[in-house]
């Protein structure tokens, strides 16, 4: 197994499955449907020659790629059209996984094909929803009085400011703990921008002193930050409110230790390319997927839209358009203009990374304090219950019990915990609470059999070897 596929496999624990998970596995590494085409190719040259982890690598440049290439490209669902900007989050397990190192080595690849874009279109510091309009601002006209000997005569119409022109925008926000923070604010609308920003919609700002508008936005998003900072400062409002599953969520880890670091790398035919893939893409207009990609595409559907509970359901909620959004992208670097089925088997591993990286990040959360400190206590109890009583003690019995009652309703709900009812000696009813086996780290994402590849470390040959003809049962 080469270095590169092997490079995110340094944990990969199971539990038995009569016991509940103690802590999220660590995702297993991007498989080679993944690497593929064009992107693929620079991938591979760089990751011998960096300690980045190669799905950072290879996330940043999906955005970056998705963002130069501007809002040309598309594919429709019903009425709604999509671009094929992304939002993504580097979630480093400490702050020594290399996370801006892969950003540099993203950017890298763009600099020569188009330094216009990356010196223009790359920017930092979220702070406001205004903020980010106005990088990319309207041209602003205002009515100035013709005064003639002292009196207003009429009235011209001048420009106050000239605005953005071009309408591409890579924000990179290292600090990204620092957004989930100021979104938290009274009165701050960045959440809501990025959410409209991530469907393309016209921006605007309702702000009296200073109204500010963008029409046709192409705003893509990177984020860094710790695993540790995401859980403390995610909370389950932009978790619930289709901010999270806007973006995804990439799990990366230092992979390897070059002391001496890596060789500096030429790109030639990897550039070429790579330039002609970008002129592809702005200029090709709506994508579709072809006739066996339409087959493999209703095949997997059904998987990727089913609802899951939590704050795992909640950002993985878009799977269907993220990884169609993904497999454009794929599209585009192929230089073709519908999406085939190797592009889908692409997109869908680069998702199942994603989703075993949100279900590593947020799998035993549910967005709800009390409940989740109730569910870690029925786990550690399990398989013995845990009396209404011995709930109640877990708070000091500070919390009241309408707020235990609400906690365990979710519990019940979701299938994480069920209650048994004993009578005592004098004839009251007992509550006794257990945890149940619906883990919500147990629920499978799209596998292997729905990918295409032989295994979960399967390399570049042997996923070719499994390949058919586009049936994604193979």
């Amino acid at each position: 197994m080469s270095g590169m596929y092997a490079a995110t496999a340094t944990r990969d624990r199971r539990e038995a499955p009569d016991q509940p998970a103690t802590e999220p596995t660590w995702p297993a590494p991007m498989r080679a449907p993944a690497y593929h085409s064009i992107i693929g190719d620079i991938v591979r040259a760089i990751e011998p020659e960096t300690e980045a982890d190669p799905a950072a690598i290879l996330i940043q440049i999906l955005v970056m790629f998705g963002n130069v290439i501007g809002r040309t490209p598309y594919f429709r669902v019903g009425p709604d059209v999509h671009h094929l900007n992304l939002f993504a989050a580097v979630v480093g397990s400490t702050g020594k996984s290399r996370k801006g190192v892969s950003r540099g080595q993203a950017q890298s690849i763009f600099e020569p094909l188009d330094p216009d874009w990356v010196n223009a279109c790359i920017t930092s510091g979220l702070s406001s929803g205004e903020g980010l309009i106005s990088v990319i601002r309207d041209k602003s006209e205002k009515q100035r009085p013709i005064v003639e000997k002292g009196r207003v005569v009429d009235y011209e119409t001048v420009i106050d400011d000239p605005g953005v022109t071009d309408k591409r925008l890579v924000v990179i926000q290292t600090e990204f703990s620092s957004v989930l923070k100021v979104m938290t604010r009274e009165g701050n609308t960045l959440s809501e921008i990025i959410r409209d920003a991530w469907d393309g919609r016209d921006l605007r700002s309702i702000t009296k002193s200073s109204p500010v508008r963008a029409t046709a936005p192409h705003i893509s998003i990177i984020g860094h930050i710790t695993a540790s900072e995401l859980r403390r400062y995610l909370d389950a409002t932009e978790a619930g409110n289709g901010f999270g599953n806007r973006f995804l969520w990439v799990c990366v880890q230092r992979s390897k230790e070059l002391p001496e670091g890596g060789r500096p790398l030429t790109w030639t035919t990897e550039l070429r390319h790579l330039a002609r893939a970008v002129d592809h893409g702005r200029r090709c207009g709506e994508l579709r997927r072809d006739e066996a990609a339409r087959r493999w595409w209703h095949a997997v559907y059904g998987p990727l839209s089913a609802g899951r509970p939590g704050m795992l359901g909640a950002m993985t909620a878009r799977a269907e358009a993220q990884v169609m959004r993904l497999a454009c992208l794929y599209a585009v670097a192929d230089i073709s203009s519908f999406v085939t089925v190797d592009h889908l088997r692409a997109a869908l591993e680069v998702w199942r990374y994603c989703f075993a990286s949100a279900r590593s990040l947020f799998g035993d959360r549910l967005g709800h304090p009390v409940a989740d400190e109730i569910l870690a206590a029925l786990r550690r109890s399990w398989p013995e219950s845990l009396t209404r009583t011995e709930i109640s003690d877990l708070f000091k019995r500070n919390r009241p019990a309408s707020e235990i009652t609400q906690a365990l309703t979710v519990l019940k709900d979701y299938r994480l915990a069920e209650c048994d009812t004993d009578r005592t000696k004098e004839g009251r009813p007992l509550e006794r609470w257990a945890y149940t086996k619906n883990e919500l780290n147990e629920i499978n994402e799209i596998g292997p059999d729905e990918v295409g590849a032989t295994s979960s470390n399967s390399s570049i040959s042997s996923a070719e070897e499994g390949a058919r003809d586009g049936d994604p049962r193979v």
